[in-house]
């Protein structure tokens, strides 16, 4: 994979099934990627944050790089998380895959300790000038230090490895701020979202794609929702992102993240295991309770049978015209005052 083409797209931020005695399922893992590559991803991206990365050590994160790498083989581009807990390491962990073939590494900002924007700026500048594969800066405030427009302009400018950013804050005048800063000198940088709830008005405003969890579940809903979007059919493209909002905010609100897209992803067939985090009694019914509430959902999108004893009779949903065309043409307009449209 050149590391000259623009990272675009869908990319699955995978989960990694487990086996009964808690380890890396390897056949199961290996069979997930074909699942995903073969529903139209256009790239996976393991050790992420829907994949647990810091629940397994350096060396499982390293193996998982391997089995998907290998997996792949060159169909779909592989951005791996390489986020380590210092530079040294991280660096190490971008020499290792860079080895491996992946096509770019996706690093977090400095979590545990909050840090200023300058010492946010000088960790990834030290990665930045010594890795040997393309970096993707991984912003995500609710658990690590976040990385600001004025960062993010400076390290596009002076580091090359430099070459996307993923920001999962859901913030979009904060990415529309990052793409007008950065894309007059470095126009062929990558802005990935990873908030599935507002994919459609993210790539509207200017993103690339997205590293969206419901991909790992419904990789043909997330697909088509991009497709839809990026070919400008965008009464049809809302009503798909509605319908991801609601399989979004189920997965993600009502279990510890990422127990209901571990639960969905079970539904569609896969061999996920218990995940590392223990659930207290409470939860695990919880949890029970939530399976039967995405398999109804899944089942209205004909990607499962309804539970036994049936889902509760929804009304028909109608969407008004006047409401997707007056998102449309706010979004077309801040666009154009910004700027950003064509």
């Amino acid at each position: 994979m050149a590391s000259s083409q623009r990272l675009q797209g869908i990319f699955t931020p995978n989960m990694v099934p487990l086996d009964n005695r808690g380890n890396i399922n390897e056949e199961e893992l290996r069979k997930y990627t074909d699942w995903l590559i073969e529903r139209g991803v256009h790239g996976l991206y393991p050790n992420g944050s829907t994949g647990e990365f810091l629940r397994f050590t350096p060396e499982e994160r390293r193996r998982i790089i391997e089995i998907m790498v290998d997996q792949t083989r060159g169909r779909v581009p592989v951005l791996a998380g390489a986020a380590e807990a210092n530079t040294r390491e991280t660096i190490k962990a971008c020499e290792y895959y860079h080895g491996l073939g992946a096509r770019a590494v996706a690093i977090v900002a400095p979590f545990y300790y909050k840090l200023s924007p300058a010492s946010v700026y000088a960790y990834f500048k030290e990665i930045g000038d010594n890795t040997p594969i393309d970096v993707t800066l991984y912003n995500i405030p609710l658990f690590a230090s976040p990385i600001d427009v004025p960062t993010v302009q400076r390290l596009a400018e002076e580091c090359p490895k430099v070459v996307a950013i993923k920001d999962s804050s859901g913030d979009i005048p904060h990415m529309i701020r990052m793409i007008k800063a950065v894309r007059p000198n470095r126009p062929e940088f990558s802005f990935l979202t990873g908030w599935d709830a507002a994919l459609m008005p993210l790539l509207l405003i200017g993103c690339d794609g997205g590293t969206n969890a419901t991909s790992g579940v419904v990789p043909e809903v997330t697909r088509k929702l991009y497709d839809l979007t990026i070919a400008g059919k965008l009464d049809e493209a809302l009503k798909v992102q509605y319908d991801l909002v609601t399989l979004f905010d189920t997965m993600i609100y009502s279990a510890e993240f990422p127990e209901g897209f571990r639960a969905a992803a079970e539904i569609r067939g896969f061999r996920m295991g218990t995940g590392r985090q223990p659930l207290s009694e409470g939860q695990q019914r919880d949890l029970s309770a939530l399976r039967n509430t995405l398999q109804c959902l899944l089942a209205e999108h004909g990607f499962a049978s309804e539970p036994l004893g049936g889902c509760p009779v929804k009304g028909d949903e109608k969407f008004d015209s006047k409401e997707v065309s007056a998102i449309v043409q706010n979004v077309l307009a801040e666009l154009k005052r910004r700027g950003l449209g064509n």
